[in-house]
């Protein structure tokens, strides 16, 4: 499908901001949407027929010492470990849907890495350089774009961390 448009209609306006911030950087892959929703990782990687660990899934927290979005972008099949977040950029709580729409301009199930109405604090997981493709939210549930890990870093000028939970064995 293109990435201006979708059987005739225009793209939904986050998609096209972050078609937009991808041209602006030269990105090679615009936005594509999906049939169906892909609002989980598991729904993104049933869509794209690939494995959930290659879904980069964004987590929005709010910041308690200034009610800051802090993003942090994992891989699909991991979990956030809160406490090494909170490490390394202080304290974080929940963040609800309204908070998350109102930092982001994204609604949960479509958070881009990128093109974010309010710029957050940014940690992309180093658990997602395991693979050489990924594929990250478009800013709507049913958009996504392909990028590789490095790219992800380059893009959401973001540093890369252990953010993960440990994986069991």
């Amino acid at each position: 499908m293109s990435a201006q448009e979708r059987g005739g209609n225009t793209l939904p306006e986050g998609v096209q901001r972050v078609a937009a911030a991808l041209k602006a950087k030269n990105h090679p892959h615009a936005p594509v949407m999906l049939d169906d929703a892909a609002r989980t990782a598991q729904q993104a990687a049933d869509a794209l027929g690939i494995a959930v660990g290659q879904i980069a899934k964004s987590i929005i927290f709010r910041r308690r010492a200034d009610d800051v979005a802090v993003l942090v972008i994992t891989s699909g099949d991991r979990r956030v470990d809160e406490k090494k977040v909170e490490a390394l950029v202080g304290k974080v709580g929940r963040a609800d849907a309204d908070f998350v729409k109102a930092r982001t301009g994204f609604s949960i199930g479509g958070v881009s890495p990128l093109a974010h109405t309010c710029p957050p604090v940014t940690l992309v997981d180093q658990d997602l350089f395991r693979f050489e493709e990924i594929w990250a939210a478009a800013g709507h549930p049913h958009g996504v774009f392909k990028l590789r890990p490095h790219d992800l870093a380059l893009l959401a000028d973001a540093p890369t961390a252990d953010v993960a939970q440990a994986v069991q064995a």
